[in-house]
C-alpha cells in the first residue's frame, strides 16, 4: 500500500536504537573481547559488564559512548582472556574469590545430592579467578589496551543501526507520500460535496415554497456558511506540511526521534479535525486509513534515535 521510496537523495546517518557489534583484538599478552547491543529507551542509559580490574573504565568508557550514540538502551560486555604466550609474572590468582566459588558450588552439589567433582582447570575458568598484574595499572594505561577493540566494535554497532535506519526512514517516507496523495482525494471531495449540499438544498426549499421564486440570496448565504463548515484548507495545507517537515528530516539524514513523535502527533490531529469537518462516508474511510498509517508512522519512530 506504502510506497518505499527515497525521494532522491540516499538516505544517511538516520539510526534506528536496536544494533549489535562485536570485535576482538589483543594487547600487551591479552584477548579483548567487546559486545555492544541495544534496545529502544527515551533517554542514553549503559549498563556494562566488565572484569574487575576494568571496573575503573566505567566512567571513561561512558563519556566516550555519549558521545557516539545519542540514546536507546545501551549493553556492553568486555572479557578478557590471557594469551598463551603472555609474558610470566602476569597472572594472579584471586584466591578470596576463588574460595568463595568453591564454597558456593559445594553448597549448591549438598544441597541437590550432586557430586563434588571440581578440577583446577574447572575452577580457574571462573571469571575473575585468574587475573592479571595489570590490575595495578593507570586506568589510562587500560583504556589504550580496550579503547581499539571497542571503536571496532561500536563502529560495526552504528554500521547496523544506520542500515535499518535507513530501512525505516525509507519505509516512512513511503508512508508519507501516501498521506498526501489521499489529502488530494478530500481535497478533491470538498467542492463535490458543496454541489450536493446546494442541490439539496435548494430541493427542499423548492418543496417548501411550492411555486414561489426562490430567494437566491438567501440560497447562496446558505451555501456559504456551509463552505465555511466544510473548509478544511488550512488542515490540509498543515498536514502536507508536516509530511514535507517528517519527509526533509529523514531525506537530510536529521535524526531526532522526540521531533518526530511530535510532528506524528500533529498529523493525528489535523486528520481528526478533518473527519469531523466533513461527515461524507468516503472522506471518513479515507480519514481512518491515514490515523492507521500515522499509527504506523509512529510506532517506527519509536525505534528511530
Amino acid at each position: 500500500m506504502y510506497r518505499r521510496a527515497f525521494c532522491g537523495e540516499r538516505l544517511r546517518m538516520i539510526a534506528s536504537m536496536t544494533g549489535y557489534g562485536r570485535a576482538v583484538g589483543e594487547s600487551r599478552g591479552k584477548s579483548i573481547t567487546v559486545e555492544i547491543k541495544s534496545v529502544n529507551h527515551r533517554y542514553f542509559e549503559l549498563n556494562s559488564r566488565v572484569p574487575r580490574i576494568y571496573m575503573q573504565l566505567d566512567d571513561i568508557m561512558r563519556r566516550y559512548l555519549q558521545q557516539r550514540i545519542v540514546r536507546g538502551k545501551i549493553d556492553v560486555n568486555i572479557s578478557v582472556a590471557l594469551l598463551p604466550d603472555a609474558p610470566k609474572g602476569q597472572v594472579l590468582v584471586n584466591k578470596t574469590l576463588l574460595g568463595q566459588y568453591i564454597d558456593a558450588i559445594y553448597e549448591g552439589a549438598d544441597a541437590y545430592g550432586l557430586k563434588h567433582d571440581l578440577t583446577a582447570s574447572t575452577i580457574l575458568r571462573l571469571p575473575d579467578v585468574i587475573t592479571s598484574a595489570d590490575s595495578e595499572e593507570d586506568s589510562s594505561d587500560i583504556w589504550e589496551d580496550v579503547r581499539p577493540v571497542l571503536d571496532k566494535a561500536v563502529d560495526m554497532f552504528i554500521a547496523r543501526r544506520q542500515a535499518e535506519g535507513e530501512n525505516l526512514a525509507a519505509d516512512i517516507i513511503g508512508k508519507c507520500g501516501f498521506i498526501e496523495e489521499n489529502v488530494a482525494k478530500i481535497e478533491a471531495y470538498a467542492p463535490e460535496l458543496l454541489r450536493d449540499y446546494r442541490n439539496r438544498l435548494e430541493t427542499k426549499i423548492k418543496e417548501l415554497l411550492e411555486d414561489r421564486q426562490i430567494d437566491e440570496q438567501r440560497l447562496l448565504t446558505e451555501v456559504a456558511i456551509m463552505a465555511d463548515k466544510l473548509a478544511v484548507d488550512e488542515e490540509t495545507v498543515r498536514l502536507r506540511s508536516h509530511c514535507q517537515a517528517m519527509k526533509q528530516m529523514l531525506s537530510s539524514g536529521t535524526s531526532n526521534g522526540k521531533k518526530m513523535d511530535f510532528i506524528v502527533q500533529e498529523m493525528n490531529r489535523e486528520v481528526n479535525t478533518i473527519s469531523s469537518k466533513i461527515g461524507n462516508i468516503d472522506v471518513t474511510k479515507i480519514a481512518i486509513e491515514l490515523k492507521n498509517c500515522i499509527e504506523k508512522i509512529r510506532e517506527q519512530i519509536q525505534n528511530i534515535e
